[in-house]
């Protein structure tokens, strides 16, 4: 790193230096006690929900109480928001299935609006349907948002140092604004405590052990479960899964090279597609394109309705939208009106690019954050990213900063535990699509080998997340099917094509 960039990065450390020191803390590294009895044998009160479509799907709800710190159960508890949706089938019915549908910090109350069109009639009518908010989110949570100036912390450094700095200053405000609340509260938002949960949640139903369907955030959520109660856990399917070892840093840096060959994939859809869009005849040229518009947009932000696009929230928006090549379309017309802005032309705004704006107005992600922070620790020295950011440059010029940027949990405490390694052979089902970007094929590969009772399912040549859809792949929907119908597992892994390929 060239000296002045050190000098101007070491005056940024002395800066935040005191939030860090002011919030830090030892890491307890026992394995908490079993909850009390209490918490395994309550009694639940089941009513009628809130919400009129779990009522439709007929639903009951009710509250689950657990330890806020399982490190002492005797001490202060909070409430889970469950619902319910009963077996149909009484005769053969095989127990619970609970569901997590990523993030962190998505709410999950409804099980069905997850699973309801992915699995058949008959799989579902065998299995109480369970959804709850993981702690800390939607009904089960308090003091989830930080009253934050942005909408994500994920955002790009920039394309320079001035940027950096910048970014340095933003994300250790969104820590102060945050831990300036209950920091003992978020502190027990980890996934280990919602894993726990989880558990408490199958004693307070009678069951014996619980089935589970996860994607994304939801894969680690599943794999830590079963890692801590693997008596516990009966047919998991894990949905474009995450690496626990990589969680959360690692599998961040991940995303870069994964959406820089994602990307160079769009751009030849695009070039392909230039007398609609006239973005550029080759994928060359519409990379060089987008990386002139983010220079751009790095000396001035490039308003669309009014809102302004710099070079930390435009490569957001192609984050965003190069999960799923379905969204090619969106992603180019995006990409052409904030051209025509930059270019002073009174842009179209395609309805997902609205729906981005409006959401980078409206939404935080602070929930997600508190869950990150509470689980895996970060770097605290920003002279760690910038120098990660400059060696990833050369190869990802468009996602180096965005995979490498500091974050809030730089600046916050220790986690209470020490990450969960997984180490098991409880049977899974991890689904897995090769182009994802978001949970890279790797994280599959390295969940598989770290949980030896699982078959990978590959979905082949598709750049998609999250794979058990309808219409998406019939050899993916099939197997699952078995699975959570019989017990059918694999005999192998297995690879799977899309029915209608995805262009």
């Amino acid at each position: 790193m060239p000296r002045d960039a050190g000098a101007v990065v070491a005056t940024v450390i002395v800066a935040v230096l005191a939030v860090t020191v002011a919030f830090a803390s030892g890491i307890a590294v026992a394995e908490p006690p079993a909850p009390s009895t209490r918490f395994h044998q309550q009694h639940l009160d089941w009513h009628t929900c809130e919400d009129a479509a779990l009522v439709a799907e007929g639903a009951a709800c009710t509250d689950v109480e657990v330890p806020l710190d399982y490190g002492t159960p005797d001490g202060p508890s909070i409430t889970i928001a469950v619902s319910r949706i009963p077996a149909r089938d009484t005769a053969d019915r095989r127990g619970v299935l609970l569901t997590n549908s990523g993030g962190p910090g998505t709410p999950g109350i409804d099980a069905f609006d997850l699973v309801g069109d992915v699995l058949e009639p008959d799989v579902l009518s065998r299995y109480d349907l369970i959804g709850f908010d993981p702690r800390g989110v939607a009904r089960s949570g308090r003091h989830q948002q930080c009253g934050w100036p942005v909408a994500t912390p994920i955002r790009s450094a920039g394309v320079g140092l001035p940027g950096f700095v910048a970014e340095t200053v933003l994300q250790a405000r969104l820590a102060a604004d945050c831990l300036g609340g209950d920091r003992n509260w978020m502190r027990q938002l980890s996934t280990r405590n919602t894993a726990r949960d989880m558990d408490v949640i199958r004693a307070a139903l009678s069951e014996d052990r619980i089935s589970y369907y996860g994607v994304s955030y939801g894969t680690y959520l599943g794999a830590v479960y079963s890692q801590l109660f693997p008596g516990r856990s009966d047919r998991m399917v894990l949905d474009s899964a995450i690496d626990p070892q990589r969680y959360w840093l690692g599998l961040q840096q991940d995303w870069g090279p994964a959406l820089e060959a994602a990307f160079d994939d769009w751009a030849d859809w695009v070039a392909a597609r230039d007398q609609q869009y006239h973005l550029g005849a080759s994928a060359p040229e519409v990379r060089r394109g987008v990386e002139d518009l983010i220079d751009r947009a790095s000396l001035s932000p490039i308003e669309v309705e009014g809102f302004g696009f710099d070079d930390h929230l435009l490569p957001n928006v192609l984050w965003t939208m190069l999960r799923d090549a379905r969204l090619n379309e969106a992603l180019a017309a995006s990409v052409r009106a904030i051209t025509d802005a930059a270019e002073g032309r009174a842009p179209q705004v395609p309805q997902q690019l609205h729906q981005q704006i409006e959401a980078d107005k409206h939404d935080e992600d602070s929930v997600m954050v508190q869950i990150w922070c509470a689980d895996a620790p970060m770097p605290a020295d920003p002279v760690w990213y910038w120098n990660a950011i400059q060696a990833a440059r050369p190869t990802q010029p468009i996602f180096a900063a965005l995979a490498n940027n500091i974050q809030p949990c730089a600046f916050w405490p220790p986690p209470v535990e020490p990450p969960t390694v997984v180490d098991n052979a409880v049977p899974a089902l991890i689904l897995q699509a090769t182009g994802d970007n978001r949970t890279p094929y790797a994280q599959a590969v390295a969940l598989h080998h770290q949980m030896s009772g699982s078959r990978l399912i590959t979905l082949t040549d598709t750049r998609i997340h999250m794979v058990l859809r309808p219409g998406l792949s019939t050899c993916i929907l099939d197997t699952t099917n078995r699975y959570f119908r019989n017990g059918t597992f694999p005999a192998d892994d297995r690879t799977c094509q899309p029915t209608t390929p995805i262009e």
